[in-house]
């Protein structure tokens, strides 16, 4: 089978249940910010910095898997199309990650920039991409119904990846440079 089918050619893909949609639909735009997002953390996960947490992040792969099978899915045919789902397990381990990596963390007591060491930058991106992915998400929503869960993950996430970010520069020894707005 070779990797190339043509049927996109003419700016059109399908969904899983077969229905065929623009390639500019929203719903595309969404999962195709996920697989973004997923290629991102891919970057993330590669920091030596983060080796101590390559099994948590590949999980977060995984889930953005699911996530992408859950948008890339045509609502009028979901209930006839078994997929994975995120969980109340799935949230649960990010709030869970997030405290451990929080309770070792200075107080947060102003905005910081971004930047600092190229690791922390990439997850920086990673979140910001995060981001979009959930205003792309909620904007589907309001015109189709996402998962409940599906929408807090990529909330969780984003939270998640600055934490993240936090704690990678605690470790790398790089300083978090507060931003003072010019007054």
């Amino acid at each position: 089978m070779k990797i190339y089918t043509k049927t996109g050619d003419k700016g059109q893909t399908g969904l899983i249940g077969g229905r065929r949609v623009s390639k500019a639909d929203l719903r595309i735009d969404a999962y195709g910010t996920i697989d973004e997002l997923n290629a991102w953390i891919g970057l993330v996960r590669d920091q030596l910095v983060n080796e101590s947490r390559s099994t948590l992040l590949k999980e977060i792969q995984d889930r953005l898997f699911t996530v992408g099978a859950e948008l890339a899915t045509d609502p009028e045919k979901a209930s006839k199309r078994a997929i994975p789902s995120i969980t109340a397990d799935d949230i649960e381990m990010l709030e869970q990650a997030m405290d451990n990596m929080d309770a070792e963390l200075p107080e947060l007591r102003a905005f910081i920039l971004p930047g600092g060491h190229q690791a922390v930058s990439f997850c920086h991106l990673a979140r910001t991409v995060c981001r979009r992915a959930e205003r792309l998400i909620i904007t589907l929503h309001e015109q189709s119904p996402v998962d409940e869960r599906v929408r807090q993950y990529i909330n969780r996430l984003s939270d998640y990846l600055f934490v993240l970010s936090r704690k990678m520069a605690q470790e790398l020894s790089s300083d978090e440079v507060v931003w003072k707005p010019r007054i």
